[in-house]
């Protein structure tokens, strides 16, 4: 049985113990708009490549640049301003990079050649990147230890809504001449509304008190949770907030572990994403209309596996969500890996079981990132395992043409197979408990 913060220490109103509040509810929401966006813009780009190919005659090679774009950018923007991130703090990066994406966003409309299109996406990922450390570290400094991983996985659950919103705009977009530029352009509306959301939030507590600003994290427990809110759970002295902090502190194997399981969580899932219709028309399904609508219905499995798992990340532990999710969502690869002939329900099902036991490496992609590091280092180290692992999903991503052509879907399907596998031995190995454990607790070093 697990023992909360507040059993431990009695009633208290700290940021660990603080009950659920309208506040928390309202940051989670505005900060879920970026994973919302990074689902819609990465998701679109699989529908819109049908037309872009079609208009352009695009080959093997710019068909994949194209596709990996968003993934190179979110490599840089996660590598940099991660470390930004951590030194002038969370509020002033909430905004600035949702700014950019809105202007590449309206950018995208004008292209009229691959390389514009493909500079635009570059950038739209290094935003989307830096977005990522940004909006989890937010939440996680604010978020009770109680409601901690539900909070960070639901940021991760709006991934999929964004996908699955992407996809049935980009469905119904395919039937107008020049669709694809309406699809791209679309993502500057969600952008702009979320960016004005963002003002109202404050800056980080914990961040302030890190860097030795007691009286302005007061000042904001104080406006978020009440008058009787106290610093006792938040550090007392500065930090330095490097990159060498993060390996020299003793914090490397956490980076390599999580960079090695969230890579192996989206290497598949962001290749579905780019070329999804195009996969599914390899099994069988209509090039056009069947494809695009089953390749909505997979982004709707996808947002359920999801949801399933913040059921049960704090009831079984993230061990067991993590490493569970990882066999049985590969068991789905490899059924597709072997019966690439199979029924057209067959088919769905594989997909189904795969896109719903994803579901548990994806929300640990943000619960463990930002539960495994302290204040001073969170949106550094998270950037860093953000980068990392888009490295890898970009080569996936940017290979998955080369792969359906030269090797087949069967051969694909063995592939992504396994690095599910991969994932679940490293995750076996190497991922620690977290859940029942108050912020500090879950990122100290000592056991």
């Amino acid at each position: 049985m697990q023992i909360t913060a507040s059993a431990r220490h009695g009633a208290r109103n700290t940021l660990d113990d603080a009950p659920l509040s309208t506040f928390h509810k309202k940051l989670t929401l505005f900060s879920s708009g970026g994973p919302f966006l990074d689902g819609y813009i990465l998701s679109i780009i699989g529908i819109a490549l049908v037309q872009i190919n079609e208009a352009w005659d695009m080959g093997t090679l710019w068909n994949g640049l194209i596709g990996a774009s968003a993934l190179i950018g979110v490599f840089i923007g996660g590598l940099v301003f991660g470390n930004v991130t951590d030194r002038i703090g969370r509020k002033l990066m909430y905004t600035i990079d949702l700014i950019a994406i809105i202007v590449c966003s309206v950018a995208q409309f004008f292209v009229a050649e691959a390389w514009q299109l493909f500079a635009l996406r570059l950038v739209i990922g290094v935003a989307v990147g830096a977005d990522y450390p940004i909006a989890t570290a937010l939440v996680a400094e604010f978020a009770p230890s109680t409601w901690r991983a539900r909070l960070l996985g639901g940021l991760n659950a709006m991934w999929f809504v964004g996908a699955t919103v992407a996809a049935f705009v980009g469905y119904w977009l395919l039937q107008f001449e020049d669709g694809w530029r309406w699809m791209l352009l679309s993502s500057a509306l969600p952008a702009l509304v979320i960016v004005v959301a963002r003002t109202t939030i404050p800056e980080s507590p914990r961040w302030l008190a890190s860097k030795g600003r007691s009286e302005e994290a007061l000042a904001v427990l104080h406006a978020t949770l009440g008058p009787d809110a106290t610093l006792d759970d938040l550090p007392e002295e500065p930090a330095p907030t490097t990159f060498g902090a993060v390996v020299s502190s003793g914090y490397l194997s956490r980076v390599v572990f999580i960079s090695i399981f969230w890579t192996a969580t989206i290497v598949t899932l962001f290749a579905i994403y780019a070329f999804g219709p195009q996969m599914l028309s390899l099994f069988g399904l209509d090039s056009g209309d069947e494809a695009n609508l089953g390749y909505g219905l997979i982004n709707l499995f996808f947002f359920v596996g999801n949801v399933v798992a913040l059921l049960f990340v704090d009831r079984l532990g993230r061990r067991p969500v993590l490493i569970g999710g990882f066999l049985v969502s590969g068991l789905g690869l490899v059924y597709l890996a072997i019966n690439p002939d199979a029924s057209l329900g067959m088919v769905a099902l594989a997909f189904a079981v795969y896109a719903i036991f994803n579901g548990g490496p994806s929300i640990l992609e943000w619960i463990y990132p930002n539960e495994l590091f302290p204040t001073e280092i969170r949106a550094t180290a998270v950037g860093l395992c953000t980068g990392t692992s888009r490295v890898g999903a970009a080569v996936g991503t940017f290979a998955t043409p080369w792969a359906l052509d030269n090797i087949g879907i069967s051969g694909t399907m063995w592939i992504a197979a396994g690095i599910a596998g991969v994932g679940a031995l490293v995750s076996y190995l190497m991922a620690p408990e977290t859940a029942g454990k108050s912020l500090h607790e879950a990122a100290s070093l000592s056991r």
